[in-house]
């Protein structure tokens, strides 16, 4: 008789999961996929009403879910906010903008707008709540939704990629830092995902046209695309998992 290997399985079953930009696009999507899965998941965002009824279509849906008021420019009060929730097992860094310009057009106000919160907000929200995972000495799981563009250059995207790049690197060392707690800490790089952020930027022909092109499967992606990469990190599947950036990119960093 062979002994099979079993699979360590994707469920998250009791699980408590922060995702940050939660009400709409990627964010209320992981929420949404870790819910499916088991995990008892918090929405954090800074609009009240849209977290809410994000929350109440998860629970309606099946999952446990609920809404955090919650402003992670704000680095005290962000800090000082979950330091007072009991721990969570599961991040998911997703908060994040961009204002695209030509590098010669950018602005203090851009650089600071788009670093603060893509970068510098990333750091304190995920410094805060592995905190809370070092104390609860169960290991656990952050996941940082970073871009493709933290893989490549892109044209009128100097603060994007310098944020998104940043990303990887405090990514690959939070993971060394973290080991010895049984922390892991993983990126998704995603293609454009149609979303009400990047909608707008699809007006202009020429430039999806030039992404179509450039995404070697055809099509621009979902949020529906990045859901199996947060339920697989987040997972005893990915238990070995850490230091790396999974590439959801429909090709475009093939070539």
């Amino acid at each position: 008789m062979i002994d099979l290997p079993r699979s360590p399985g994707f469920r998250l079953d009791g699980l408590r999961a922060l995702v940050t930009g939660a009400g709409r696009g990627i964010g209320l999507a992981a929420a949404a996929a870790l819910a499916e899965a088991g995990a008892h998941v918090t929405l954090a965002a800074r609009t009240v009403m849209e977290i809410e009824e994000a929350a109440g279509a998860i629970t309606a849906a099946g999952g446990t879910a609920r809404a955090l008021v919650l402003d992670v420019l704000d680095t005290a009060t962000t800090r000082a906010t979950i330091a007072a929730q009991e721990p969570f097992a599961i991040l998911v860094n997703n908060a994040g903008t961009n204002r695209p310009k030509p590098f010669v057009e950018v602005g203090v106000d851009d650089y600071d707008a788009v670093l603060d919160l893509n970068l510098k907000a990333a750091f304190f929200v995920a410094q805060s709540v592995a905190n809370g995972m070092i104390g609860a000495a169960r290991g656990g799981s952050i996941i940082h939704m970073g871009s493709q563009m933290g893989h490549v250059g892109g044209p009128r995207r100097t603060l994007y990629c310098a944020s998104k790049w940043a990303l990887e690197g405090l990514s690959k060392a939070m993971a060394l830092d973290l080991a010895p707690h049984q922390i892991r800490s993983n990126t998704i790089a995603p293609t454009f995902i149609e979303t009400p952020m990047t909608r707008p930027f699809f007006d202009d022909a020429a430039f999806r046209d030039d992404v179509l092109k450039r995404i070697k499967l055809g099509r621009l992606g979902m949020v529906e695309d990045l859901m199996g990469a947060v339920v697989y990190l987040a997972s005893p599947a990915a238990a070995m998992v850490t230091g790396t950036s999974l590439v959801v990119d429909g090709g475009w960093t093939a070539d």
